[in-house]
């Protein structure tokens, strides 16, 4: 069974290698954080948040509830107009052990391409909350958490929020 891995955790500091081949174990895997993110409410988890090393993540878009397992995802570029939105994650949680939330500018759209679980390339253009969502996922398999977006100051006031926790 899978554990997620929090903040302070330096397996989310590190940066993960590409899938070579779509195993059996990475397809369990994928299910596996499909169920853990509908049970926390999320949105998206990266495999480093269940400490795994290996570039694969999933992510549901909010509007239409599709579910999308990513397979090495890579942003192959992203809109000048940028947008601020509140960015929460299941690996940085607060004292009452909820995601701690705070606002982040990020670019408006995307464009992302992945392998999919069936070893298909796939590419899409990804706009509002679902481009939120695959930027912030894809940033965790290079060892990025949404606080390094933040100011200092308000990164320190987060970072409070989640010592709290410890």
């Amino acid at each position: 069974m899978l554990q997620m891995k929090l903040c302070g955790d330096l397996v989310l500091r590190q940066k993960c290698e590409p899938v070579e081949h779509i195993t059996d174990d990475i397809l369990a895997t994928l299910d596996e954080m499909v169920a853990m993110m509908d049970e926390q409410n999320g949105v998206g988890l990266a495999a480093p948040q269940v400490g795994i090393l290996s570039r694969f993540l999933v992510m549901m878009d909010p509007d239409s509830k599709q579910v999308f397992r990513m397979i090495n995802p890579r942003i192959v570029s992203r809109s000048e107009k940028t947008c601020r939105m509140e960015e929460g994650c299941l690996s940085v949680l607060g004292n009452d052990g909820l995601p701690v939330f705070s606002h982040v500018v990020r670019p408006e759209s995307v464009v992302v391409e992945w392998t999919d679980e069936n070893g298909d390339s796939k590419m899409a253009e990804m706009a509002g909350l679902p481009a939120r969502v695959v930027q912030h996922e894809t940033d965790h398999l290079d060892g990025i958490l949404f606080i390094d977006h933040l100011p200092s100051v308000k990164r320190e006031m987060v970072m409070r929020k989640v010592k709290k926790r410890k």
